[in-house]
């Protein structure tokens, strides 16, 4: 784990998505979190010990209505349609594959022989919190991942400063070309990338944008977090939302609430999501599991000897 001192800073963003308006003065105090994603090698670790089921690998009536349903034990992939029509429904690139989970990324005959350094994926928030309570570590809150991610550069657009590729370099696994139809996988990777093929922030922290989404224990509010307070009164570290409030995305209240997802993926690209920005932040419904969704822990005190 990384130590992340305490600070001040302006979360959110007014430049971009409404969803992460007002930007406002938010203080932490100091933390520790995972240098990298959670990785196939650490929760092969917790699922050998613990015998833990993913939900991925269930078949639930506490699934209906919700994206991946009831139907068969599995999770979302993507999987694009040869012609996408309609860039507003996600369904045209995401397919819910019978037998996809973290050991299947990709469904039967799929595995994660040689990702061991890769980001475990099709974890729902549920296995995601299994595996932090396992490890003696929690979910981070929005405002911890969001500062984490900004690594010193408060008010920059990225994790490593204002340009998307510094003199040519990428610095995420995010997508190249036009989603979802073609990637040039300038980046060296169609899909996921091990946790530490791009350069660290300024808090020695891999990954905070592009290869996974990552789970924050937040619930979703359709603006970025201030908790009680006005958007100018600084909130001291805020815990975001309510269960009841989450499902608030535009939409009727079905299926399960939603917590709130931060960094983006290797799916995300300038012609369609451009959200690999430390202030970006997408809802996902609790019971969702998907090919590009992962997750790290925080821990608020110095961790012992359990922390990994």
């Amino acid at each position: 784990m990384v130590f992340v001192p305490g600070g001040t800073f302006l979360m959110g963003s007014d430049r971009h998505y409404s969803e992460e308006a007002p930007s406002h003065p938010v203080a932490l105090d100091g933390f520790w979190i995972d240098r990298t994603p959670v990785t196939n090698r650490q929760f092969k670790e917790f699922v050998n010990t613990t015998g833990y089921v993913t939900t991925a690998q269930i078949v639930s009536e506490d699934l209906s209505g919700t994206l991946t349903g009831a139907l068969y034990a599995g999770s979302l992939v993507f999987a694009p349609l040869p012609h996408v029509t309609d860039f507003g429904d996600g369904r045209q690139w995401w397919t819910l594959m019978r037998a996809a989970n973290w050991r299947h990324p990709y469904g039967p005959g799929s595995s994660i022989r040689d990702l061991d350094d890769h980001p475990v994926v099709h974890v729902a928030y549920r296995d995601a919190a299994a595996y932090a309570t396992w490890a003696g570590k929690e979910l981070p809150s929005e405002a911890e991942w969001e500062y984490a991610a900004r690594g010193g550069l408060d008010g920059e657009e990225y994790a490593w400063g204002n340009t998307l590729t510094p003199g040519g370099r990428h610095m995420a696994n995010i997508w190249q070309g036009d989603f979802p139809a073609h990637n040039l996988c300038e980046d060296g990777y169609e899909r996921t990338s091990p946790v530490t093929a791009f350069p660290p922030n300024g808090y020695g922290v891999y990954d905070m944008i592009g290869n996974v989404w990552e789970w924050t224990s937040d619930w979703w509010s359709s603006h970025s977090t201030f908790g009680s307070h006005g958007p100018w009164q600084v909130s001291r570290n805020p815990r975001g939302g309510s269960e009841a409030g989450s499902h608030d995305v535009g939409a009727p209240q079905t299926g399960s609430p939603r917590k709130v997802l931060k960094g983006c993926s290797h799916l995300c690209a300038p012609n369609h999501c451009r959200r690999y920005r430390p202030a970006a932040r997408r809802p996902e419904q609790v019971h969702t599991s998907a090919s590009d969704i992962g997750f790290r822990c925080v821990a608020r005190l110095r961790p012992g000897a359990r922390s990994r």
